[in-house]
């Protein structure tokens, strides 16, 4: 792996979007002890239900430490790959690498910042060393060259939407928030981001779900189904905590334009009812100075908007609740090309996260390059 002087969009490389072809996926066991009730054990067993689906899909790397690593290639399909690598937590999507490629096939990464979520001024958890290596790390298992952001700016992979076609969807609460980047201003940052990301249009919303513990990711919110095109979390109800956020990101994006100029098509997903974290949830996780606590009856920032791709299909987080099958339907409805498969996730929920933030896609640029040319 080589570490690259010149910027993505100078070498002529963009990132792609998540609904495009992928060449694999990683996820991280889930094992820390004061994140996860009874030291991960239903969140493993949650993550092998979503490798079995992943697996059927594409390729699969699960990583664990050396203490889980029997019980992780025990418990995993023989399919899944299984690597043994130090990691502080399980959110592989917010700290892996942001791939990169070009229109020959070839792909690099991009490292950035790390802070568990806020550093010392609201972060989730310290300390965060491992997870700051963790991109860097798969880069180097993967063989891949990289550009590194991380002593310059802080940023996570469920605080974006990108359409593959310039344009990326961001939270102003969680990009410009002190606890990140306090050193940086709004156009110093969406320079680093159209550098880096290959881009041309970055729409800002204020603020992502309320609960959400990482000051508003983006990934609770909103994402594109296809250039020009998003699904978003909603609520009519005007007494929802949820209501007033979310009506603000409407209000921006059906205003907005994407980076061809485009009007944004906008479909609603009903968001099911707040959920708390039960008291025997609570008891099952260490109390801990070194991280976040998960206090009985907190509330949780839930949605079926916290999906994950894979070819051909998306996995959607299930709750027990009415709304699943609102939900279930109207991404049917929406992408009739691929297989709608519910994942009964809860659980990472009760974590701060769901799906999308547990999984990381590696794009297939082979793949992709071939599809722009026959465009």
């Amino acid at each position: 792996m080589r570490t690259l002087k010149t910027t993505p969009k100078q070498d002529g490389f963009y990132m792609p979007a998540e609904f495009l072809p992928r060449k694999q996926d990683f996820l991280i066991w889930p094992e820390r002890q004061d994140t996860w009730p009874n030291g991960g054990k239903v969140a493993q067993k949650v993550l092998v239900e979503v490798a079995k689906e992943i697996i059927k899909h594409e390729a699969l790397t699960v990583f664990c430490s050396a203490d889980q690593y029997e019980n992780a290639r025990a418990r995993l399909p023989e399919e899944v790959r299984v690597v043994e690598m130090t990691i502080d937590d399980a959110w592989a999507q917010d700290k892996g690498p942001f791939y990169v490629i070009n229109d020959e096939g070839e792909m690099r990464g991009v490292t950035w910042g790390w802070n568990a979520y806020g550093g010392l001024e609201g972060g989730l958890y310290f300390p965060w060393k491992r997870d700051q290596e963790f991109a860097t790390k798969l880069l180097d298992l993967e063989n891949y060259d990289r550009y590194n952001l991380s002593d310059k700016m802080v940023f996570e992979g469920g605080a974006m939407q990108i359409d593959g076609e310039g344009t990326l969807i961001v939270t102003e609460n969680s990009v410009l928030n002190h606890n990140r980047n306090p050193h940086l201003t709004k156009e110093e940052v969406e320079n680093y981001f159209k550098e880096y990301m290959g881009l041309e249009k970055v729409i800002w919303l204020k603020d992502g779900m309320a609960f959400d513990e990482t000051d508003g990711h983006i990934d609770d919110v909103c994402f594109f189904v296809r250039p020009g095109e998003i699904v978003l979390s909603w609520t009519d109800d005007e007494t929802n905590p949820q209501y007033p956020n979310l009506k603000a990101a409407y209000d921006t994006l059906k205003d907005a334009t994407d980076a061809k100029g485009r009007k944004l098509i906008i479909h609603k997903i009903p968001i099911p009812p707040v959920l708390h974290i039960t008291p025997e949830q609570a008891e099952g996780v260490d109390i801990s100075e070194s991280a976040a606590p998960r206090d009985p009856n907190m509330p949780l920032a839930v949605t079926y908007i916290n999906s994950y791709f894979v070819n051909g299909g998306l996995l959607v987080p299930m709750y027990d609740c009415p709304e699943d099958e609102i939900a279930i339907n109207m991404f049917k409805e929406i992408m009739p090309e691929r297989e709608i498969i519910r994942i009964y996730t809860k659980e990472w929920s009760m974590c701060g996260g769901n799906i999308h933030c547990m999984a990381l896609q590696q794009p297939d640029p082979e793949a992709i390059a071939a599809l722009k040319k026959n465009k």
